[in-house]
């Protein structure tokens, strides 16, 4: 990973801590306070023994000390658990509101957006990565600031009484570091490397389980299974690299912690032998001053050791935070307008360019309009901007130029309203794991009568009458259970339950048999009567139905017109036509369909 996005993500990480609330700096707090108690046991420790051993003090005689002493090692473990409780807390917030956060933008981006990647690699971001960010957040951020104050209040304590043993301290810390520094330089890209990985194979396994069926009849199960194999040998591979890191680090900082205490007590060892007679202020080194010391050695590297052990969290976090903060950092058209709904639904376009989230033109610049209840077809080859354009108008993509409903402008109108007021249906409706009624209502107040009024207009009330279990009949994820064309009427049941004033529809028969389109069709004319319907097709034998047609060619409008009108023109839709072998079938006068 390149240095200079190292430091920015990072600087990314410490700027989201205060989602931590108070905890972050009580965990710090709380470290402290077990190292100062520490310090105080190692003093009753030392001075007991001290005063057993040089002075022949019986245990009597230091009773007060080992009171003292006990009640220390319980104020520890009390700090300790603590410490843990409000450690875990900050990381639960951080987690949580970054959670909330993400999936609040991803509704935000829209379904043009979330497209974009396979659905088990968005379960891949808003789980495994999220809580990989934990660690960092709970244990090496705390530890960041433990690991340069309780050495520093340890110096002090240790050079008053020797400054040898101060300067050997001091000498031999920046090995841990520094040694730390360069077994982990390439721990942030193995970690990136995994969590790609992790995506990859989440996406690839999510998809081809959901067209499991599909692979079958066309005999290519075996062969995706070998590309799942491969996936999953390549994350394999990913997460040894990961964990051969952080158990060299370990190992490594291990190493050299030891070395410097064995430094530590050489020369006290030295010293008492009678070898080496410096560091002391004019006096012997007494016991007490080398228990003491060598009791707060181990100490002194402890809190470098823990951050070393904590650094793979870092990087993990480094890693996890990339895709994280690509996805925080899109600018969306924010849309903070309060105006409520119009009285009037129509729609004025002029000089309209729609935009990716990434700044791409994907279609423009358009002009045209939409009057109240009037019906418009929108026809072309793929990839024309069909499909963008209806995600502009429901709010999901930037856009450029003037685009208005009922004279207000859109960018003004208040989005949860807006698309309160929109029925739309696409190609692919998603039904939810849950009862039938569950997924007509949408947590809306609706009474069974109600819910069966709808299903009756969506003419899929007789496959309810027909279950044994009605409205509680259990659907899977995905739509478990029912057809392809019974998931699109319940999800045009789902639609009307909202009392729509303008119809949104994205190929809604494209995936359904001659007869289930036919019903979809005949129920979205009868209930968008006097209503305002946009319905983007290639279905070109239903336009006759439509009061208006626009063709629209490589992101522009090229034609416009009735459907006899465009199918006499001799231009694209009169191609289309004769592509699909319809050109006679429209050359009768256009019907209203009202």
């Amino acid at each position: 990973m390149d240095k200079s996005l190292e430091k920015q993500l990072a600087f990314w990480l410490k700027s989201r801590k205060a989602a931590c609330g108070p905890f972050l700096l009580l965990s710090v707090a709380l470290g402290l306070l077990a190292g100062l108690l520490l310090i105080g046991q190692a003093w009753l420790l030392a001075s007991m023994l001290s005063a057993v051993v040089m002075q022949g003090e019986t245990i009597s005689a230091v009773g007060a000390e080992i009171t003292a002493l006990l009640g220390l090692i319980i104020a520890r473990a009390a700090v300790a658990w603590g410490r843990e409780r409000v450690s875990f807390e900050a990381g639960r917030r951080l987690r949580t509101e970054l959670r909330g956060e993400v999936l609040n933008r991803l509704s935000a981006l829209g379904p043009a957006f979330i497209k974009g990647k396979p659905l088990g690699s968005w379960g891949a971001v808003v789980l495994e990565q999220i809580e990989d960010l934990h660690d960092f957040y709970a244990r090496y951020l705390p530890q960041l600031s433990l690991a340069a104050m309780i050495p520093l209040v340890i110096l002090a304590c240790v050079f008053p009484l020797n400054w040898a043993a101060g300067l050997i301290l001091l000498g031999t810390a920046p090995l841990i570091p520094l040694f730390m520094i360069l077994v982990g330089m390439g721990a942030a890209d193995a970690n990136r490397k995994h969590f790609a990985a992790l995506s990859r194979l989440s996406g690839h396994f999510m998809d081809r389980l959901r067209g499991i069926i599909t692979l079958r009849l066309f005999d290519r199960a075996e062969a995706e299974g070998r590309a799942i194999e491969k996936a999953s040998d390549e994350f394999r591979s990913r997460t040894m690299a990961v964990l051969r890191m952080a158990f060299l680090s370990s190992a490594v900082l291990e190493f050299f912690a030891a070395v410097s205490l064995a430094l530590v007590a050489v020369y006290f060892g030295f010293s008492y032998l009678g070898h080496l007679d410096f560091g002391h202020y004019g006096q012997s080194i007494s016991l007490f001053t080398g228990l003491f010391v060598l009791m707060l050695a181990p100490e002194f590297y402890q809190p470098l050791r823990d951050m070393g052990t904590h650094y793979h969290a870092k990087a993990q976090a480094v890693a996890a935070a990339e895709a994280l903060s690509e996805l925080l950092a899109i600018d969306i058209d924010k849309q903070q307008g309060k105006e409520p709904l119009p009285g009037s639904f129509d729609i004025e376009a002029r000089d309209l360019s729609i935009y990716s989230h990434q700044g791409a033109l994907l279609a423009g610049p358009l002009s045209f309009s939409l009057r109240q209840g009037e019906r418009l077809a929108i026809v072309g080859p793929s990839g024309a901007g069909k499909s963008s354009l209806l995600h502009a108008l429901l709010g999901f993509l930037p856009f450029k130029g003037e685009l208005t409903v009922g004279g207000i402008p859109f960018t003004e109108l208040d989005m949860a309203q807006w698309r309160g007021a929109v029925a739309w249906l696409g190609q692919e409706p998603h039904l939810f794991h849950g009862s039938l009624r569950d997924n007509i209502a949408m947590g809306r107040e609706l009474g069974d009568e109600q819910i069966h009024g709808l299903l009756a207009k969506a003419q899929i009330a007789d496959f309810v009458a027909g279950s044994a279990d009605g409205l509680s009949h259990a659907i899977a994820e995905g739509g478990g259970g029912v057809s392809v064309g019974q998931a699109q009427r319940l999800a045009l049941a789902r639609a009307l339950a909202g009392q729509p004033k303008i119809f949104l529809l994205d190929e809604p028969g494209a995936s359904l048999d001659v007869d289930s389109e036919r019903k979809v069709m005949d129920s979205i004319m009868r209930e968008s009567e006097g209503l305002s319907l946009v319905m983007v097709s290639h279905r070109l034998e239903a336009l006759t139905q439509l009061d208006r047609v626009l063709v629209m060619d490589a992101g522009t409008i090229v034609e416009s017109g009735t459907a006899a009108e465009l199918a006499n023109a001799n231009g694209l839709f009169a191609e289309l036509l004769s592509e699909s072998g319809l050109a006679s079938s429209l050359d009768t006068p256009v019907c209203d369909g009202r």
